[in-house]
């Protein structure tokens, strides 16, 4: 049975692509969106995560910015390749949206009732492996969402405890170093999680 797709026509979605202040470009609503509105399928190239990671290389990049979206544990969607508008989304640490995996298809939500003209965001929360150094969190990973529960960080969030042990540190002062951070381009992952390298 063929899959129906939520690929609409950019007259007809309810955002456009532009300048965002966050990362790059991003997505604005251009009309009211209401809490619990599906907005847009994420769509791009589905591949098996050995083909993404053979893709992209985050650690050889100076600025992270790759669209990879895992599914589950064999499928991720690589939005650089056939992808739509929904790849434009940004993170912030307290996003209007969030990611849906249903049936191995990802959605995008509005978690919040959203006014024209907003930026349209979600948490990536990307998935840690234990290799990210404290200067990656903040700079390679970086947030520049500015909003006041910034966590400096599109990484997943981690208990102080764990980052302690992490980094032997805790955590300082996210919004104070955002202008001096590297921005996201958009790994994505369900629930907002992305795929871990």
């Amino acid at each position: 049975m063929a899959r129906r797709t939520l690929k609409l026509p950019p007259a007809e979605q309810p955002f456009e692509v532009r300048k965002s202040k966050i990362a790059g470009l991003g997505a604005f609503a251009t009309r009211g969106i209401r809490r619990g509105e599906r907005i847009v399928e994420y769509l791009g190239d589905r591949v098996s995560h050995k083909v993404a990671d053979a893709r992209y290389d985050d650690h050889a990049e100076t600025a992270h910015h790759t669209f990879l979206f895992s599914v589950n544990r064999s499928v991720v969607i690589d939005a650089y390749v056939k992808g739509n508008d929904a790849r434009y989304i940004n993170h912030s640490c307290d996003g209007n949206c969030e990611s849906e995996i249903e049936r191995g298809r990802v959605f995008i939500d509005a978690i919040k009732n959203i006014r024209k003209g907003d930026e349209l965001t979600y948490d990536y929360a990307y998935g840690r492996d234990g290799s990210e150094t404290a200067e990656e969190e903040t700079g390679l990973y970086g947030c520049r969402c500015g909003k006041r529960a910034c966590r400096g960080t599109i990484l997943e969030e981690i208990s102080e405890r764990r980052r302690r042990e992490l980094y032997g540190r805790t955590r300082h002062g996210a919004r104070k170093h955002a202008a001096s951070r590297q921005g996201h381009a958009g790994k994505k992952k369900g629930r907002g999680k992305a795929k871990s390298r």
